[in-house]
């Protein structure tokens, strides 16, 4: 049949972003989204040179480039203020060929969405996956209005992903970390502060300054699944971290209770066999669901796109996709099964609580930031160097092809 058609179930980041990059190779693009607007779970993210390159390659890059805002020092410290490892943006943005950007997740929404047609986006349809298609036959795509084929589905719906468990019935699927996250996005503070993660006790804090002048901060620790707090999550925080450094107190108190956004962290243990079945794939926390420690959750998905994209091929060119499919799953299960294990691996250091082990954690860090500011980033290159498999957009235009 003609490879033509493509529905995306799910209309967050990794699932707008492959809409845009199969747009651009000629797939007409249907996504579905439950929810009744693309309103973003979570309140901010960051965007790392890895995921830039990949956002290269559909011409959006640049656009978040501009919209960085880290300006000099940063790093590691502990609650009481001591600087453990410190680098600054320079030395990032020479080690990885690029800034790391941090912004709202309603911006990176509003930049994808403004490269797709305004019927291209579905709200408030709910889609589950009827029939993952085959060799002869479409893909099946349930929705309340009746069902639709399609030559290709990509499910891009999240942790809690049906698409995945039509896939993988037998799988155990992602599973409770014994973590929780709290985020806000907060006015800036009037005394300045200098961008840093901070690490306890079994808890760590995030404060990080956003292009609009706003500060978007976060938080984790370990807490039982389904856990609230019975006085609101602000009491929460403050109950946990208000005797913090600066800025921490102040970013607390400038927050609404409301505003404390608090979710259970799940990751997929158990990889999945492959990210890929009939004529469908998977990408994001659909396929790889990760702890935040690395900070590559929505990174992975959009990485996870744009190869998607460039392996099933230009709509109708005779690219074979099955096959296409295969190389996805060979190209993103390793990596991305990898980074699940590493950040869970961070996320157990983060979560020590014995003081002897805690010590020794800092003093280890410490040890090592004293070789210089560049030392603390060479273990994250091999995440933030990678490269999609074609020539980004901007290269592209900037060679004339």
């Amino acid at each position: 049949m003609d490879r033509t058609r493509a529905v995306v179930v799910g209309g967050g980041i990794g699932g707008l972003t492959a809409a845009v990059a199969l747009r651009r190779r000629g797939w007409a693009v249907t996504v579905l989204e439950r929810a009744d607007a693309l309103t973003p779970v979570g309140a901010a993210l960051s965007v790392t040179p890895n995921a830039q390159r990949a956002l290269d390659v559909v011409g959006l890059g640049d656009q978040v480039r501009d919209l960085s805002a880290w300006q000099g020092d940063g790093g590691l410290r502990t609650p009481g203020g001591r600087w453990l490892s410190r680098t600054n943006s320079r030395a990032a943005t020479e080690r990885f060929g690029g800034p790391v950007v941090l912004l709202h997740r309603a911006t990176l929404v509003d930049i994808l969405t403004s490269a797709l047609p305004p019927d291209a986006v579905r709200t408030g349809v709910d889609g589950a996956l009827r029939d993952p298609g085959g060799p002869d036959r479409a893909a099946v795509v349930g929705t309340p209005d009746g069902d639709i084929e399609a030559d290709l589905v990509v499910g891009a719906d999240g942790v809690r992903s049906g698409v995945r468990g039509v896939l993988f019935p037998g799988h155990p699927g992602p599973r409770h970390s014994g973590l929780t996250t709290w985020r806000v996005v907060v006015p800036s503070p009037d005394r300045p502060f200098a961008p840093h993660e901070t690490w306890g006790r079994g808890a760590l804090w995030g404060s990080q300054p956003l292009k609009d002048g706003r500060v978007y901060a976060y938080a984790m620790a370990p807490a039982p699944e389904g856990d609230r707090a019975p006085e609101g999550e602000k009491a929460e925080l403050l109950r946990r971290f208000g005797d913090w450094h600066h800025p921490v107190p102040g970013i607390i108190a400038a927050a609404y209770d409301d505003g404390v956004l608090r979710y259970d962290v799940h990751h997929m243990v158990v990889p999945l066999p492959a990210h890929h079945a009939g004529r469908v794939a998977l990408l994001g926390d659909a396929a790889h669901a990760m702890l935040p420690t690395l900070g590559q959750g929505g990174n992975q998905a959009v990485e996870d796109a744009v190869v998607l994209a460039h392996h099933v091929g230009h709509a109708g060119d005779g690219t074979d996709l099955a096959a296409g499919l295969a190389a996805y799953t060979e190209a993103r299960l390793p990596r991305t099964s990898a980074l699940v294990q590493r950040s869970a691996r961070t996320g157990r250091m983060t979560s020590l609580r014995n003081p002897v082990a805690v010590a020794a954690r800092n003093t280890l860090i410490a040890a090592v930031s004293l070789l210089g500011p560049g030392v603390p980033l060479r273990g994250f290159a091999d995440v933030a160097e990678w490269r999609p498999p074609q020539r980004p957009y901007a290269a592209q235009k900037r060679s004339g092809a």
